[in-house]
């Protein structure tokens, strides 16, 4: 029978605990929201939905087609100038998501006989980057300069290294400048993920790169997603021209792929503004992050402390950890579940967004939330 072996994988799923499921949600929700990635609050900010809506009115629904025949609009232009800008960088490539922009950044700067050395921990997007690229993938220990070294001294000729600027399953951050030096010492060039670090770490949110003394650098390519800190969808690619350049024209995401929605690109570049006008965001959300680790653990939980806006709390197994996450929900309050596959520990999580617009009471209440419905 055809997909047969799909009922013994739903079966071997649901005896793990590992079944997922969607759930729509409704326009307006009555849980507090600690699940989401946006950062910010952006998401529903007045400004940045005007401007979703202000761009479809000029250029449509939808862009059209791919970039290079009619999906670029004056107003893709203008949010790639805005980004670079903002970032430190010389240029910068809008995608239809992130996970798009970390296909094509690997994979074209990957080609036939490099290496690739990659991150643990890395995001599935950056994984499938590796696993789509023509070159050699190496996988080396979570954040461990050293290990990246070691690798990139067994190769000779062209080279990467890719990783995540901030993971997304603790939050943890990695050693940008170690990383870069160990790049450096064997001509290697440094692919970065800065889709959590944006919005949120560097001068004004200016991401993770800018504060470690990275951006601008002609040897250091960033990607960022504009579904997170800035409330939108799609992604980006930052870095030297030239690379720029090059990823128009070899990137398969970009060229095959139809251009992000005007809308999306709308709302984007309006809450770039916002966060240019407003830089104190980016603070508000690592205090709150570090308010949640700090109330957590003097509860007596098991929590990640922070170097951005995600928080981490570990569970006993899969099965608690979904049951606590149901149960956190049933409660009024909106949690993220990691589990395996989705972390590379094989460590159950409830994952948590500290978001720039969580009041002090509200933070009090997820935190009693967390605690009344632990396993």
């Amino acid at each position: 029978m055809a997909f047969g072996w799909i009922d013994e994988q739903a079966r071997v799923r649901r005896r793990a605990g590992l079944v997922r499921t969607l759930r729509p949600r409704p326009a307006a929700s009555p849980l507090l929201d600690l699940a989401s990635n946006d950062y910010l609050g952006l998401a529903r900010h007045p400004e940045v939905t005007e401007g979703a809506a202000r761009a479809a009115r000029v250029w449509g629904g939808g862009s059209t087609g791919s970039r290079l025949v009619t999906g670029s609009t004056e107003l893709h232009a203008e949010l790639e100038r805005e980004l670079a800008e903002f970032c430190g960088v010389e240029a910068a490539l809008v995608f239809s998501s992130g996970y798009a922009a970390n296909l094509a950044a690997v994979t074209a700067l990957a080609p036939h006989g490099s290496l690739i050395v990659s991150d643990a921990g890395n995001h599935a997007s950056l994984i499938d980057g590796c696993r789509l690229a023509r070159g050699t993938t190496q996988v080396v220990a979570h954040a461990e300069p050293d290990a990246v070294r070691k690798a990139l001294s067994t190769h000779e000729g062209a080279a990467i290294t890719v990783s995540d600027t901030v993971f997304s399953v603790d939050g943890d951050a990695a050693p940008l400048a170690a990383l870069a030096a160990a790049c450096r010492e064997h001509g290697a060039g440094l692919v970065v993920d800065d889709a959590h670090g944006l919005g949120v770490l560097g001068d004004g949110g200016r991401g993770a790169p800018h504060a470690a003394g990275l951006a601008g650098a002609d040897d250091v390519v960033v990607t960022v997603t504009l579904s997170k800190s800035l409330g939108s969808q799609g992604g980006a690619v930052l870095g030297p021209a030239r690379v720029i350049d090059h990823l128009v024209n070899a990137a398969r995401t970009f060229i095959f792929d139809t251009g992000l929605a005007p809308a999306a690109a709308g709302a984007a570049l309006t809450a770039l503004r916002l966060l240019r006008r407003e830089p104190e965001r980016a603070a508000r959300a690592r205090a709150v992050a570090s308010e949640l680790h700090a109330r957590l653990t003097a509860a007596g939980l098991e929590a990640v402390r922070p170097d951005a806006a995600v928080v981490s709390v570990r569970a006993p197994s899969p099965e608690d950890a979904v049951r606590w996450a149901a149960e956190c929900r049933a409660a009024g309050l909106a949690v993220g579940c990691f589990r395996p596959p989705s972390v590379p520990d094989g460590i159950s999580r409830l994952r948590l967004t500290a978001r720039a617009d969580l009041t002090g009471e509200q933070i009090e209440r997820a935190v009693r939330l967390i605690g009344e419905t632990r396993p």
